[in-house]
């Protein structure tokens, strides 16, 4: 028997070390949390993706009575950007969210389908995203979702 560590490679830094371009990212997901659809579990959550081209793309989870009907807001962020701009790749996307009227203390991370979603745009532009998770103790990292996803599942895992 073999045991394996696979290590998650994460930067943690204040708001304030991040670049202009990221404090902004993070500034626009947690205005986009503002207008999430949540009456259900009272937790907004807003992204902002950065597009190769410059264009930025924001989104919030929409809930439904009809659990699991809703989706989350990196998926309607990347699902928007894909479908509007299906051959720009993603450079960044940032998370923030809120609950009772204030934001996280600690860092938002992708549920699993968004991490699978987030891996699937990088796949098809074979470029890594860059993330961003905001909490108001400082922000997460990553420079790709391989980094908190590494036994990921994709095309190669279904080849023989």
């Amino acid at each position: 028997m073999k045991e394996l560590n696979i290590p998650a490679k994460i930067t943690v830094c204040s708001y304030d070390e991040l670049s202009n371009i990221e404090k902004n990212l993070i500034d626009l997901a947690k205005k986009a949390s503002n207008k999430s659809y949540a009456p259900y579990s009272k937790f907004q959550v807003g992204a902002a993706a950065l597009l190769e081209n410059g264009e930025i793309i924001t989104g919030n989870n929409q809930e439904n009575a009809a659990y699991p009907s809703g989706l989350c807001a990196e998926r309607v962020t990347l699902f928007f950007a894909n479908a509007n701009f299906p051959d720009v790749p993603v450079k960044a996307i940032a998370l923030a969210a809120q609950a009772g009227g204030d934001f996280t203390e600690s860092q938002v991370a992708p549920c699993g389908a968004c991490r699978q979603v987030i891996l699937e745009t990088e796949n098809r532009f074979d470029t890594p995203i860059r993330l961003l998770m905001y909490g108001k103790e400082g922000v997460y990292v990553v420079n790709s979702i391989k980094d908190i996803l590494p036994l990921h599942f994709d095309k190669s895992s279904m080849e023989v």
